[in-house]
């Protein structure tokens, strides 16, 4: 265990966060994302939502802020009548840590796919909500405290 880590952080996530540089992306998947046949690197966090992931992930990671969207979303099959209401969460999430954020960008589903395969990493969530996958754009860390 370390101080200040979220515990829902497994070393192999903490290992793969730090790891990524400027620019990389990495992919939170929900329950029914294709995440084993997409991922170059895998983590499984079964068994916890993407709302937690996110947080977590947010206390120990900073965002592009040289971007107009660091995150996003797989948008809504034309003709598919869900309505994400975890997005909402996720704004609220992404706005407590980067009270800057100016919304996310939307993508849709196939280039979503092929944008995911690309990702320096992918989380396998246990999400359960529809269209809950997120990708981030990892940032700069300036300064030290």
């Amino acid at each position: 265990m370390l101080k200040g880590i979220p515990a829902i952080i497994s070393p192999e996530l903490l290992k793969v966060l730090a790891e990524m540089g400027h620019g990389d992306e990495i992919v939170i998947g929900d329950g029914n994302f294709p995440a084993a046949s997409m991922a170059d690197r895998l983590i499984r966090c079964d068994g916890h939502s993407v709302p937690a992931l996110l947080k977590a992930i947010l206390a120990v990671f900073p965002l592009d802020a040289y971007v107009e969207h660091p995150a996003a979303l797989m948008e809504v099959v034309p003709g598919d009548k869900t309505k994400p209401v975890i997005w909402k969460e996720y704004s609220r999430i992404i706005k407590s840590a980067y009270p800057k954020f100016k919304g996310f960008e939307f993508v849709e589903r196939f280039d979503f796919y092929e944008r995911a395969k690309d990702a320096f990493a992918i989380v396998a969530s246990g999400e359960m909500a529809l269209y809950a996958n997120i990708i981030l754009k990892k940032g700069v860390v300036t300064g030290s405290k």
